[in-house]
Protein backbone atom coordinates (compact mmCIF):
# COMPACT_ATOMS: atom_id res chain seq x y z
CA UNK A 1 0.00 0.00 0.00
CA UNK A 2 2.97 2.34 0.39
CA UNK A 3 3.77 2.67 -3.18
CA UNK A 4 0.41 5.38 -2.93
CA UNK A 5 2.32 7.20 -1.08
CA UNK A 6 4.76 8.02 -3.88
CA UNK A 7 1.69 8.88 -6.15
CA UNK A 8 0.61 11.43 -3.58
CA UNK A 9 4.42 12.85 -3.45
CA UNK A 10 4.07 13.38 -7.00
CA UNK A 11 0.71 15.40 -6.36
CA UNK A 12 2.19 17.59 -4.35
CA UNK A 13 5.15 18.38 -6.48
CA UNK A 14 2.91 19.42 -9.24
CA UNK A 15 1.31 21.25 -6.13
CA UNK A 16 4.77 22.98 -5.27
CA UNK A 17 5.30 23.99 -8.70
CA UNK A 18 2.16 26.64 -9.14
CA UNK A 19 2.72 30.13 -8.82
CA UNK A 20 -0.51 30.25 -5.92
CA UNK A 21 0.78 27.24 -4.53
CA UNK A 22 -0.87 26.30 -0.96
CA UNK A 23 2.45 24.64 0.17
CA UNK A 24 5.81 23.79 -0.87
CA UNK A 25 7.05 20.25 -0.78
CA UNK A 26 11.05 20.75 -2.14
CA UNK A 27 10.96 17.30 -1.55
CA UNK A 28 7.87 16.11 -3.21
CA UNK A 29 9.66 15.49 -6.94
CA UNK A 30 12.41 13.34 -5.65
CA UNK A 31 10.42 10.65 -4.05
CA UNK A 32 8.31 10.37 -7.32
CA UNK A 33 11.37 10.01 -9.37
CA UNK A 34 12.67 7.77 -7.50
CA UNK A 35 9.31 5.82 -7.42
CA UNK A 36 9.19 5.57 -11.08
CA UNK A 37 6.44 8.97 -10.55
CA UNK A 38 8.71 11.79 -12.10
CA UNK A 39 6.88 13.91 -14.29
CA UNK A 40 7.74 11.73 -17.63
CA UNK A 41 5.65 8.96 -16.36
CA UNK A 42 2.95 7.65 -18.58
CA UNK A 43 -0.61 8.93 -16.73
CA UNK A 44 -3.10 5.26 -16.20
CA UNK A 45 -5.10 4.88 -18.88
CA UNK A 46 -9.18 5.47 -18.41
CA UNK A 47 -12.47 6.97 -20.05
CA UNK A 48 -13.47 10.40 -18.71
CA UNK A 49 -15.12 9.01 -15.24
CA UNK A 50 -11.16 7.56 -14.24
CA UNK A 51 -10.00 10.88 -15.70
CA UNK A 52 -12.18 12.80 -13.11
CA UNK A 53 -11.60 10.36 -10.43
CA UNK A 54 -7.77 10.95 -10.56
CA UNK A 55 -8.61 14.65 -10.29
CA UNK A 56 -10.18 14.61 -7.17
CA UNK A 57 -8.19 12.77 -5.49
CA UNK A 58 -5.58 15.08 -6.52
CA UNK A 59 -7.73 17.74 -5.10
CA UNK A 60 -8.36 16.50 -1.93
CA UNK A 61 -4.34 15.69 -1.22
CA UNK A 62 -3.77 19.33 -2.07
CA UNK A 63 -6.85 20.37 0.22
CA UNK A 64 -5.92 18.15 3.21
CA UNK A 65 -2.19 18.74 2.92
CA UNK A 66 -2.76 22.59 3.46
CA UNK A 67 -5.59 21.74 6.21
CA UNK A 68 -3.09 19.49 8.49
CA UNK A 69 -0.16 21.68 7.93
CA UNK A 70 -2.03 24.54 9.55
CA UNK A 71 -3.38 22.40 12.32
CA UNK A 72 0.45 21.45 12.92
CA UNK A 73 1.43 25.31 12.73
CA UNK A 74 -1.68 25.70 15.95
CA UNK A 75 -0.29 22.92 17.63
CA UNK A 76 3.35 24.52 17.94
CA UNK A 77 2.08 27.86 18.95
CA UNK A 78 -0.20 26.19 21.32
CA UNK A 79 3.07 24.93 22.87
CA UNK A 80 3.25 21.19 21.61
CA UNK A 81 6.43 20.10 21.07
CA UNK A 82 6.02 15.96 20.16
CA UNK A 83 4.52 15.03 16.84
CA UNK A 84 3.30 11.27 15.66
CA UNK A 85 3.01 10.98 11.78
CA UNK A 86 1.22 7.82 11.63
CA UNK A 87 1.45 5.67 8.25
CA UNK A 88 4.26 8.54 7.74
CA UNK A 89 4.89 7.22 3.62
CA UNK A 90 6.60 10.16 2.07
CA UNK A 91 5.39 13.07 4.53
CA UNK A 92 8.60 15.87 4.54
CA UNK A 93 6.89 18.28 6.87
CA UNK A 94 10.24 17.60 9.36
CA UNK A 95 12.12 18.83 6.14
CA UNK A 96 10.04 21.66 4.83
CA UNK A 97 8.00 23.28 7.66
CA UNK A 98 9.67 25.28 10.46
CA UNK A 99 9.65 24.01 13.89
CA UNK A 100 10.57 25.46 17.43
CA UNK A 101 13.52 24.26 18.40
CA UNK A 102 12.68 21.71 20.94
CA UNK A 103 10.06 19.92 18.33
CA UNK A 104 10.28 16.12 18.33
CA UNK A 105 8.89 14.54 15.33
CA UNK A 106 7.98 10.94 15.02
CA UNK A 107 7.26 9.14 11.66
CA UNK A 108 5.99 5.65 12.43
CA UNK A 109 5.74 3.71 9.32
CA UNK A 110 6.94 -0.07 7.86
CA UNK A 111 10.64 -1.05 7.36
CA UNK A 112 10.22 -0.75 3.39
CA UNK A 113 8.88 3.11 2.68
CA UNK A 114 11.20 4.33 5.65
CA UNK A 115 13.96 2.70 3.85
CA UNK A 116 13.14 3.95 0.55
CA UNK A 117 12.03 7.20 2.05
CA UNK A 118 15.80 7.25 3.80
CA UNK A 119 17.38 6.59 0.26
CA UNK A 120 16.01 9.58 -1.16
CA UNK A 121 16.58 11.69 1.44
CA UNK A 122 20.31 10.40 1.46
CA UNK A 123 20.11 11.20 -2.10
CA UNK A 124 18.73 15.29 -1.51
CA UNK A 125 21.15 15.66 1.13
CA UNK A 126 18.39 16.81 3.48
CA UNK A 127 18.36 17.89 6.83
CA UNK A 128 15.30 18.21 9.21
CA UNK A 129 14.34 21.23 11.18
CA UNK A 130 13.57 19.13 14.33
CA UNK A 131 14.57 16.34 15.87
CA UNK A 132 13.31 14.10 13.89
CA UNK A 133 13.46 9.91 14.90
CA UNK A 134 11.93 7.49 12.70
CA UNK A 135 9.86 4.44 14.00
CA UNK A 136 9.82 1.22 11.92
CA UNK A 137 6.70 -0.56 12.79
CA UNK A 138 3.69 -2.31 11.85
CA UNK A 139 0.55 -0.33 12.88
CA UNK A 140 -1.15 -3.85 13.67
CA UNK A 141 1.51 -4.50 16.05
CA UNK A 142 2.60 -2.66 19.01
CA UNK A 143 3.70 0.54 17.95
CA UNK A 144 2.90 2.32 20.93
CA UNK A 145 5.38 0.17 22.58
CA UNK A 146 8.05 0.78 19.64
CA UNK A 147 7.08 4.67 20.22
CA UNK A 148 7.83 5.28 23.73
CA UNK A 149 11.01 3.14 22.90
CA UNK A 150 12.08 6.07 20.53
CA UNK A 151 11.24 8.52 23.10
CA UNK A 152 7.75 9.49 22.80
CA UNK A 153 6.56 10.81 26.16
CA UNK A 154 2.61 10.39 27.15
CA UNK A 155 2.74 12.64 29.68
CA UNK A 156 3.62 15.88 27.76
CA UNK A 157 0.81 16.96 24.75
CA UNK A 158 1.09 15.28 21.29
CA UNK A 159 -0.35 16.22 17.90
CA UNK A 160 -1.02 13.39 15.94
CA UNK A 161 -1.67 13.23 12.17
CA UNK A 162 -2.89 10.10 10.78
CA UNK A 163 -3.36 11.25 6.66
CA UNK A 164 -4.89 9.25 4.25
CA UNK A 165 -4.82 6.28 6.58
CA UNK A 166 -7.75 5.40 7.95
CA UNK A 167 -9.59 4.47 4.89
CA UNK A 168 -7.13 1.45 4.01
CA UNK A 169 -8.07 0.08 7.71
CA UNK A 170 -11.10 -2.15 8.63
CA UNK A 171 -13.64 -0.94 11.37
CA UNK A 172 -11.81 -2.74 14.34
CA UNK A 173 -8.37 -1.77 13.15
CA UNK A 174 -9.70 2.14 13.01
CA UNK A 175 -11.42 1.40 16.78
CA UNK A 176 -8.02 0.07 18.24
CA UNK A 177 -6.01 2.82 16.38
CA UNK A 178 -7.91 5.61 18.50
CA UNK A 179 -7.92 4.18 21.83
CA UNK A 180 -4.32 3.54 21.39
CA UNK A 181 -3.82 7.13 20.48
CA UNK A 182 -6.07 8.17 23.18
CA UNK A 183 -4.09 6.05 25.51
CA UNK A 184 -0.95 7.82 24.70
CA UNK A 185 -2.18 11.57 24.69
CA UNK A 186 -1.70 13.94 27.95
CA UNK A 187 -4.90 16.37 27.72
CA UNK A 188 -4.60 19.46 25.67
CA UNK A 189 -3.19 17.16 23.05
CA UNK A 190 -4.81 17.46 19.50
CA UNK A 191 -4.94 15.20 16.63
CA UNK A 192 -5.35 15.39 12.83
CA UNK A 193 -7.57 12.98 10.60
CA UNK A 194 -8.38 12.73 7.36
CA UNK A 195 -11.69 10.29 6.79
CA UNK A 196 -13.42 8.64 4.09
CA UNK A 197 -16.85 10.32 3.49
CA UNK A 198 -19.79 8.43 3.47
CA UNK A 199 -20.21 6.59 0.19
CA UNK A 200 -17.11 7.30 -1.35
CA UNK A 201 -16.13 3.40 -1.84
CA UNK A 202 -19.56 3.00 -3.31
CA UNK A 203 -19.08 5.58 -5.90
CA UNK A 204 -15.44 5.02 -6.39
CA UNK A 205 -14.37 1.48 -5.02
CA UNK A 206 -16.56 -0.83 -6.82
CA UNK A 207 -15.29 0.38 -10.19
CA UNK A 208 -10.91 0.64 -9.04
CA UNK A 209 -8.63 -1.07 -10.75
CA UNK A 210 -6.53 -3.79 -9.36
CA UNK A 211 -3.93 -2.33 -7.09
CA UNK A 212 -5.65 1.13 -7.43
CA UNK A 213 -5.84 3.48 -3.96
CA UNK A 214 -9.86 3.12 -4.55
CA UNK A 215 -9.55 -0.40 -4.79
CA UNK A 216 -7.81 -0.84 -1.33
CA UNK A 217 -10.51 1.46 0.38
CA UNK A 218 -12.40 -0.67 3.19
CA UNK A 219 -13.50 2.14 5.55
CA UNK A 220 -15.91 5.73 6.08
CA UNK A 221 -16.33 8.05 8.23
CA UNK A 222 -19.33 7.08 10.86
CA UNK A 223 -22.73 9.32 10.62
CA UNK A 224 -21.31 10.98 13.82
CA UNK A 225 -18.08 11.67 13.78
CA UNK A 226 -18.13 14.30 16.51
CA UNK A 227 -20.29 12.17 18.99
CA UNK A 228 -17.75 8.97 17.83
CA UNK A 229 -14.67 10.75 18.78
CA UNK A 230 -16.14 12.43 22.01
CA UNK A 231 -16.39 8.68 23.31
CA UNK A 232 -13.14 8.36 22.67
CA UNK A 233 -12.65 11.39 24.53
CA UNK A 234 -11.78 13.65 22.28
CA UNK A 235 -13.76 17.17 21.31
CA UNK A 236 -13.87 17.55 17.54
CA UNK A 237 -14.80 19.32 14.30
CA UNK A 238 -15.40 18.69 11.37
CA UNK A 239 -14.42 19.94 7.48
CA UNK A 240 -15.75 19.45 4.77
CA UNK A 241 -13.25 19.38 1.26
CA UNK A 242 -15.45 21.94 -0.33
CA UNK A 243 -15.81 24.80 2.60
CA UNK A 244 -12.11 24.49 3.30
CA UNK A 245 -10.76 24.57 -0.47
CA UNK A 246 -13.15 27.88 -0.74
CA UNK A 247 -11.27 29.42 2.83
CA UNK A 248 -7.94 28.59 0.89
CA UNK A 249 -8.96 30.38 -2.49
CA UNK A 250 -9.72 26.85 -4.67
CA UNK A 251 -13.26 27.12 -4.60
CA UNK A 252 -14.75 24.20 -6.28
CA UNK A 253 -16.56 24.73 -9.59
CA UNK A 254 -19.40 22.14 -9.40
CA UNK A 255 -22.47 22.30 -7.46
CA UNK A 256 -22.62 19.72 -4.45
CA UNK A 257 -24.83 16.46 -5.62
CA UNK A 258 -26.24 15.60 -2.39
CA UNK A 259 -27.12 17.31 0.87
CA UNK A 260 -24.16 18.09 2.58
CA UNK A 261 -22.50 15.41 5.19
CA UNK A 262 -20.55 16.03 7.85
CA UNK A 263 -16.61 16.76 6.24
CA UNK A 264 -13.77 13.91 5.99
CA UNK A 265 -11.51 16.54 7.96
CA UNK A 266 -10.97 16.35 11.50
CA UNK A 267 -9.35 18.47 13.79
CA UNK A 268 -9.76 17.47 17.61
CA UNK A 269 -8.48 18.44 21.41
CA UNK A 270 -8.08 15.86 24.22
CA UNK A 271 -10.40 16.35 26.82
CA UNK A 272 -9.34 17.24 30.17
CA UNK A 273 -9.45 14.48 32.55
CA UNK A 274 -12.22 14.56 35.55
Amino acid sequence: MWATAVGVARVRARETERENALFRDPLAMAFAIAGGRGPDSVPPRGDEAARRYRLGVAFSIVVRTKFLDDLLKEASAAGIRQVVLLGAGMDSRAFRMDWPEDTRLFEVDTVEPLGFKASVLRQEQAVARCERITVPVDLREDWPGALAAAGHDPALPTVWIAEGLLIYLPEDAVELLLARIGAHSAPGSRMGLTLGTRGVIERFGADAGPGSAASLWVSEMPEDPVGWLAEHGWEARTYTLRERAAAYGRPLSTAPQREEQPGGLISAVRRQTT
